[in-house]
């Protein structure tokens, strides 16, 4: 099914202060809802994914796998600040008419989930079965349950946190680096930066996996090698990818909103925050994920009421809930009894 576009017509006012005049939101639904409306299934996308997550998780959602349209409505819809549909940097800015590019403003995952709150609404959704999360999306997530926790059944918050470490910021900031030294970056156009994001995707790509899996994919088979070796390719193709289909100002503006994930602020502690989740709750760390390890997985999960932690064994760091698809099968299966 195609992309569609909720416009909401009505004023946002973000956590920094500033207020959106409209915002539109994309997102894609598979399947029907049933007549009790008790199969819907909501995923929230990590970092620079879009709201099709056929697309982007295809070892788990789609005909005959474990998120079958044929059996749930599946919903996903993309975050605000980024470049595939929903209000961002490349948008217009109606009270200029010209697009936002760098003017546009920061936002927090807080915002995000205003937007998903705002969806769910329109679509007429009291009740969310289960809903998952990864990265990025596990942090939406986690802000969508607090918001609203008697939506939710049953949520998995896969390879998250309770608040961005200071390891994941330097990460974030060396990829902004990066996009800054690009002469390009500021001018107003939808290229602008492109270089530099190519670099920052080759620091991302770092910490999304781990030394094992690059001596798995690129190790070099000529001993008599002295340049171009495949890990370097690899990296260059990476970041050619990443610009044929994404913009370096929602880059900029959503590893900001990455960093700046903190349930705690503006409210209590942790343990208080997160002891108004209602629903079931997995927790999934990946064995060898040190972007987002798993000591921030088992805090979450010692302080959520109704939870329980579990671990995939990968080689394919933070990456491994892209690829293990046959033991999210199972994990999920054995947590919804299914």
């Amino acid at each position: 099914m195609s992309t569609q576009i909720l416009t909401h017509n009505q004023p946002i006012t973000l956590e920094c202060g500033i207020t959106l005049p409209k915002v539109d939101i994309a997102y894609n639904t598979f399947g029907e809802l049933n007549a009790d409306k008790s199969n819907v299934v909501w995923i929230c996308h990590a970092f620079s994914a879009n709201s099709n997550p056929v697309e982007w998780w295809p070892g788990m959602v789609g005909e005959g796998l474990f998120l079958d349209p044929k059996k749930y409505f599946i919903v996903c819809a993309n975050m605000l600040g980024s470049c595939y549909g929903t209000t961002g940097p490349l948008s217009v800015n109606p009270e200029t008419g010209n697009k936002y590019y760098k003017d546009f403003p920061t936002v927090t995952v807080r915002d995000m989930v205003k937007t998903l709150t705002i969806l769910r609404k329109h679509l007429g959704i009291e009740k969310i079965f289960f809903a998952c999360g990864f990265s990025m999306g596990g942090q939406q997530l986690l802000e969508f349950v607090i918001q609203e926790p008697d939506i939710f059944d049953n949520i998995l918050l896969g390879a998250t946190n309770i608040q961005h470490s200071p390891w994941g910021i330097a990460f974030n900031e060396s990829q902004r680096l990066a996009i800054e030294a690009d002469g390009t970056f500021g001018e107003a156009n939808d290229t602008a930066g492109i270089n530099g994001m190519k670099a920052a995707r080759s620091i991302g790509l770092i910490s999304y996996r781990n030394y094992k899996a690059y001596n798995k994919t690129q190790a070099e088979p000529d001993n008599d090698k002295l340049e171009n070796f495949r890990a370097c390719s690899y990296q260059r193709y990476q970041g050619e990818k990443l610009a044929s289909r994404f913009n370096a100002y929602s880059y900029y503006i959503l590893s900001k909103a990455m960093d700046n994930h903190n349930i705690t602020r503006g409210r209590s502690n942790a343990k208080e925050v997160l002891s108004t989740v209602k629903c079931n709750v997995l927790v999934l760390g990946i064995t060898s994920d040190f972007l987002y390890p798993l000591e921030e997985q088992q805090l979450l999960a010692s302080l959520i009421p109704h939870s329980m932690f579990v671990e995939i064994n990968s080689d394919y760091g933070h990456d491994g809930f892209l690829i293990e698809n046959e033991q999210m099968s199972k994990i999920l299966s054995a947590f919804l009894k299914v």
